[in-house]
């Protein structure tokens, strides 16, 4: 079947179609085998982080507290494994190497950082969606070459990781892992097709790895000396520049390109640079390699695809996964987040006394909700902030209760209200029924449930934890059936369309060549390029 034809398939719903999502979802739950249990929500797979000074080396800048700040500020991204990799410019055969399972503030002690020296370093936070959660799987993965040290952090998932797993095991080189990441840092060490004449032509292997693969990642490639940032050609994964100043100059506005900049920056996004001294510069282009050196940063090559009609940005990004203040295509996300609860009220307005939200998931989009509506907003539920993951739950009362503890209720809020609950999506729908009955428990006459997403209808195959079409709730019930079945009064949720309009109603790029464009596959079943475990790139 022809790639044409299996969009087309997927698109019309027909027999072939879902059958190619049957085989799909199959093998996407093959490959993700050995992750811990998630019982609601989502999750994103994981951030990448790289620094490096400019100028004289060894440089003045603690390059390894820069990257543990930057990935704390990244830790929403994952919270399974965190990794440093630092390098001092020097020696090409060995880099300073920080790893470990848990979170960064358990990893990165004194002494672990105090090992991590350098002028130059990529780190990484990891929730695994392609392989087992374990230290194995631990990025940046390091590799020793002939040339040198190589090292690798990837954010996303390989659409088609088995064709290529496949090419590079015929190459005779060896896999220790199932992870995509390790994979990409393996295929990195091949000889492009044009073969090398003088060394290693790392842009040109970094090409033809595009080539190979062209959804989904965003990647940070360290050597000895210099730092490439890589951004798939469809812009699916978020990656962003930002430029360390001296600390006695503002960081706000638009970049000044005659600033002295002390360092260069590379992130999945943008809010830890505040924290770090470093100005936002822009997002890195769909399909853009830049190299970043002592000298500075310059772009190698922008890759495209011919024929390729939009990008395919994440629109979850800015549904779920994103911090608040990160900026992306121009926009904080905070405010697209505001935009969607305004749209949610234009679109399923209600009658109510106060409109509300699930901490901190529905907050912004609760604010636009009440200030579109009038109705005034006050807060009714208070989060227990110190509840762990609970992966094991006998019994469905001990895990609807797992939910409830997370929460408690504010009665003075609640008692003799009409509620309206902004919440930014429902996935398998076992949270939102503990907290509408624990806010009638507390006395609410009335909660409305609006939801600032459309219902997740399909799988992710591109670095996102979404389950199988028969857990997604918005599957087995339409709205009407769900408020049901949860205990509300109403539940009603964000279309597709007033979605898009809230996303694209302020963006800003500075790259116009190609349109804008948002991945909505686990909206409409609409992927980028097609149904992926059947296409061979």
């Amino acid at each position: 079947m022809s790639e044409g034809e299996v969009a087309s398939a997927t698109a019309s719903g027909c027999d072939c179609g879902r059958k190619c999502e049957n085989v799909a979802e199959q093998m996407s739950l093959d490959k993700r085998k050995g992750r811990g249990e998630v019982n609601s929500g989502l999750t994103h797979e994981c951030g990448v982080f790289g620094c490096i000074g400019t100028g004289e080396w060894p440089t003045s800048l603690e390059i390894s507290q820069i990257i543990c700040w930057g990935l704390v500020a990244l830790q929403h991204r994952g919270q399974e494994s965190a990794g440093i990799v630092t390098s001092e410019g020097q020696c090409a055969k060995s880099f300073n190497i920080v790893k470990g399972m848990g979170m960064i503030s358990n990893i990165f002690n004194d002494e672990a950082i105090r090992k991590l020296k350098g002028s130059i370093g990529i780190g990484h936070t990891r929730y695994s969606t392609s392989a087992a959660s374990e230290e194995v799987n631990c990025q940046p993965f390091v590799v020793h070459t002939q040339h040198g040290a190589l090292a690798v952090a990837h954010n996303g998932e390989l659409v088609n990781c088995d064709s290529l797993r496949r090419m590079v095991l015929e190459r005779g080189v060896g896999l220790s892992t199932h992870s995509d990441s390790e994979l990409i840092t393996q295929a990195l060490c091949l000889n492009p097709p044009e073969g090398e004449s003088d060394g290693p032509d790392w842009p040109a292997r970094i090409k033809h790895l595009m080539a190979l693969a062209p959804l989904s990642y965003s990647l940070v490639v360290m050597l000895k000396d210099k730092i490439y940032a890589v951004r798939d050609t469809f812009g699916n994964r978020p990656l962003c520049l930002g430029k360390i100043l001296p600390s006695n100059e503002p960081l706000d506005g638009d970049c000044d390109e005659s600033r002295e900049a002390l360092g260069w920056v590379v992130s999945s996004e943008s809010c830890g640079f505040l924290s770090i001294g470093a100005q936002y510069v822009r997002e890195v282009y769909p399909g853009e390699i830049i190299e970043m050196t002592r000298e500075g940063i310059k772009t190698i090559d922008i890759i495209k695809i011919e024929g390729l009609r939009s990008l395919a940005f994440c629109i979850f990004e800015y549904v779920y996964f994103a911090r608040g203040d990160s900026i992306f295509e121009g926009q904080m996300v905070f405010a697209v987040r505001m935009q969607c609860g305004r749209q949610l009220a234009i679109e399923h307005p209600v009658e109510a006394d106060i409109v509300s939200s699930v901490p901190e998931s529905g907050n912004a989009a609760a604010h636009g909700f009440s200030r579109q509506c009038g109705i005034r907003f006050a807060e009714v539920l208070c989060k227990n902030r110190y509840v762990g993951r609970s992966f094991i739950q006998p019994s469905n009362r001990l895990r609807q209760l797992s939910v409830a503890k997370k929460f408690g209720a504010l009665g003075d809020n609640v008692k003799g209200k009409r509620l309206i609950l902004i919440d930014d999506s429902i996935v398998r729908g076992n949270t939102i029924g503990p907290i509408i009955k624990l806010l009638k428990n507390a006395g609410a006459k009335e909660v409305h449930v609006r939801i600032a997403s459309p219902p997740l209808l399909y799988p992710c195959y591109m670095g996102i934890n979404i389950p199988t079409r028969e857990e997604l709730i918005a599957n087995k019930m339409n709205a009407e059936e769900l408020a049901k079945h949860v205990g509300a009064d109403s539940l009603a949720y964000l279309s597709v369309e007033g979605l898009l309009k809230a996303v694209r109603s302020d963006i800003k790029t500075k790259n116009g060549e190609v349109k804008i464009g948002h991945c909505t596959a686990c909206l409409t079943g609409e992927y980028p390029g097609g149904v992926p475990n059947l296409l061979d790139w």
